[in-house]
């Protein structure tokens, strides 16, 4: 008979990598931007996206099948050169992400309202649009 702790009595790895530390996401994309503030306006929504170091033309808002779809890509190169013109330091970077809120069918592109400042893209989205869905591709525009 050994003595083992209760969570040790079946198999040691799957507890092991069940663990809380090996199921998270260790892309920090995804948590580190895109924070979003929702605020409830009455008749409309607020939402509030940082998207630090991002430009107004690196975002996308579309709206398709009831969901409102915000992306973000941003690709930067980094050059240094001494004086024989030989590279010191080259870098290069390439980030995107993503993120998806359901507004709901009756949804135009019209109805929604986006401006982006500061590395915040605001949208002002209407809870109720009583109007004819469209099967496009809608884009809106980003003030």
């Amino acid at each position: 008979m050994r003595l083992l702790p209760r969570n040790y009595a079946s198999n040691l790895f799957d507890d092991f990598f069940n663990d809380p530390f090996f199921t998270r996401s260790f892309d920090t994309s995804k948590t580190a931007l895109m924070k979003t503030d929702i605020q409830d306006q009455g008749d409309t929504y607020l939402l509030d996206i940082e998207l630090p170091g991002f430009k107004k033309e690196d975002v996308r808002a579309e709206l398709k099948n009831g969901y409102l779809t915000i992306s973000a890509s941003h690709e930067e190169n980094s050059e240094e050169k001494d004086e024989k013109q030989n590279f010191v330091r080259r870098e290069r970077y390439s980030g995107s992400c993503q993120r998806s809120f359901y507004v709901g069918d009756q949804i135009r592109q019209e109805d929604i309202k986006a401006g982006f400042e500061n590395g915040i893209l605001k949208l002002v989205v209407p809870k109720n649009a009583p109007k004819p869905v469209e099967d496009t591709h809608n884009y809106i525009p980003i003030e």
